[in-house]
């Protein structure tokens, strides 16, 4: 069993519910934690919360659907697990597709067989892999994928354990915690394959204090947001060509040149033996219709929030995008019914892939009457990331022969 929460509904009809760790999140410091197979939980931010709760229509298409806040946190478990042990196959080191190496599972009984007596080894290559910025998780392609993936990212781990630990302490003082039901948007997706992108050139919300303003000014002028008004916070991907799921950290991600960030684009969207084109055509069309959706946003200001990627690293044999294909797609879009929110629109084939806006807590609109600070216009800071990413796949794409 995962290390876990129980979650008690507010009303005294519910017995709990058993709270795991969402184990494809790969940016942001919240833990997120998995409800059910399609619905995750995140600690309540009242900021975000009223976000929610006040979402223009149409902007719902591109937000996890808002399922409402539940429970309080009643108890917390984790003594039947070693979540060591779930990060022991993720490796600084590239598998090629024509090496001939050990196969994972033996390479895992060697690696056991070798710590079995040095427990402090095992301490050491937790940190390790826990600072490592990127990594790769052999899979073992004879079995079923998905199933394999089941296992604790670094980042996933190290958020799960941070919040475990500011759980067990506040449980001392009988505080509890309540949190908001959002949509798992990777629950449809066999290989889930995330690219999390930090939007615009400002980070701080207005509230910020001067100490927490200067760290992420210097932040954005340091990494490519101040540049394009977008950077890497997280990626995960998997290359089908050398069996692994590749995990690429904020740390790296804030490192990256203008060049880097678009060849980590590159690296999102290829699958180790070729680039998967047919999804940059969707993917260009969405940025584009959330880029003139934003534009009729007045006062609203995204401040450190994330654009998600999100496609299936499982390809079928119809993965060939064609005329009809594209036309499939753009008809689910628009039978899709808004009244419903974003869970209403269910992309279509191996070819789908999903964009959506998260993370609302510095979040602000005129709408929020007691925000001492009332912006007036566009995101504009925003707006300009999703054109210099929308320029950045486009040229991918055409360079690719698309």
């Amino acid at each position: 069993m995962s290390p876990a929460f129980r979650a008690m509904d507010v009303e005294p009809r519910t017995m709990g519910v058993l709270l795991e760790p969402f184990v494809h999140q790969v940016g942001g410091h919240s833990c997120v934690l998995r409800f059910n197979e399609t619905t995750l939980c995140k600690p309540l931010v009242p900021r975000e919360h009223q976000f929610y709760e006040t979402l223009p229509a149409e902007m719902r298409k591109f937000t996890p659907q808002y399922k409402g806040d539940h429970g309080t946190v009643d108890s917390v478990d984790s003594s039947d697990c070693d979540p060591k042990s779930k990060l022991l196959r993720w490796t600084n080191k590239k598998h090629h597709v024509l090496e001939t190496e050990k196969t994972p599972k033996d390479w895992v009984r060697q690696h056991w067989k070798e710590e079995k007596v040095k427990s402090h080894k095992l301490e050491e290559e937790f940190e390790w892999l826990k600072k490592s910025e990127v990594l790769y998780y052999s899979v073992e392609k004879k079995g079923n994928v998905s199933s394999q993936l089941k296992h604790y990212n670094p980042w996933s781990m190290k958020c799960h354990q941070q919040q475990l630990q500011r759980m067990k302490e506040n449980a001392k003082h009988r505080n509890q915690y309540k949190f908001i039901l959002l949509e798992n948007l990777t629950s449809r997706y066999e290989v889930p394959c995330v690219l999390d992108l930090k939007m615009g050139t400002r980070q701080h919300g207005d509230d910020a204090s001067e100490e927490k303003a200067a760290n992420q000014i210097r932040k954005c002028q340091q990494s490519t947001s101040a540049v394009i008004g977008v950077r890497v916070c997280g990626m995960q991907v998997y290359q089908a060509g050398s069996g692994q799921l590749m995990f690429m950290n904020k740390y790296h991600g804030r490192k990256l040149s203008v060049q880097g960030f678009k060849e980590a684009l590159f690296q999102f969207f290829h699958n180790g033996r070729y680039l998967r084109r047919e999804l940059l055509g969707p993917v260009l069309r969405k940025l584009t219709e959330l880029k003139a959706v934003l534009e009729r946003q007045e006062s609203y200001r995204f401040y450190s929030s994330s654009l998600l990627v999100i496609y299936d690293g499982k390809e079928r044999p119809e993965v060939a995008l064609d005329s009809d294909a594209e036309d499939l797609e753009d008809l689910s879009e628009e039978s899709a019914d808004e009244s419903a929110g974003a869970y209403a629109f269910k992309p279509i084939g191996a070819s789908s892939v999903d964009v959506r806006m998260i993370d609302f807590a510095h979040t602000t609109c005129r709408l929020y009457g007691e925000d001492s600070v009332v912006h007036e216009g566009q995101d504009a800071g925003y707006i300009f990331g999703l054109q210099s990413l929308i320029d950045i796949v486009t040229e991918i794409s055409e360079e690719s022969g698309e």
